[in-house]
């Protein structure tokens, strides 16, 4: 049986409209986790830049953190990603 892949694409739109490329994409080792990064990684994802296993493994996410991040995102935008904001959006 042959699976289908998706052809790598070289760049996506990032989250304020820019190009976004796998060298533009925060470091392997991040530790803080601001609003813009997350909203990086959601975008790489979600435009084929990486593939959902890949951001995880790069990054150390769980998949349901980084669901948690794209669902939040498709519900209050980018604010959503805010830490001091979660106990309101998850309500």
């Amino acid at each position: 049986m042959t699976e289908q892949v998706r052809p790598r694409v070289r760049y996506v739109i990032g989250p304020d409209g820019s190009p976004l490329t796998v060298a533009d994409l925060p470091p392997g080792n991040t530790q803080r986790w601001v609003i813009r990064r997350k909203a990086e990684v959601v975008a790489a994802v979600r435009g084929g830049l990486l593939s959902l296993e890949e951001a995880c493994s790069r990054y150390t996410l769980t998949i349901d953190e980084f669901l948690s991040w794209q669902a939040l995102i498709d519900r209050h935008g980018l604010a959503g990603l805010r830490a001091t904001r979660i106990q309101e959006y998850r309500g």
